[in-house]
């Protein structure tokens, strides 16, 4: 019989957010996880190639350790480089 562990799965939209509490198998990966996940059952189009375990970005086959929480990550709609550097100019448009 396989041990089970307790992880958490994160995704948040603009304006809601959602935690997932889940059981697998020990020894399971982020991809595992994520594959039969209450996240999936409710969104099952998610584009789920840019996750994170606490914050920090992890590969899809990383192994869950108890208590981990995956985080599933959004796209960026600005790259912040491109955002600071309109700040930037419209901030010197503005002093002059």
């Amino acid at each position: 019989m396989d041990d089970k562990i307790q992880i958490e799965i994160a995704y948040a939209l603009p304006d809601e957010q959602f935690l997932f509490k889940e059981e697998v198998d020990e020894g399971s990966t982020i991809a595992q996880a994520l594959v039969n996940s209450k996240l999936l059952i409710e969104f099952p189009n998610l584009n789920i190639d840019k996750v994170g375990i606490f914050g920090k970005l992890a590969n899809s086959d990383a192994i869950l350790r108890p208590g981990d929480r995956i985080e599933v990550y959004r796209p960026l709609k600005v790259d912040p480089r491109d955002r600071r550097r309109a700040k930037v100019e419209k901030e010197r448009k503005e002093a002059k």
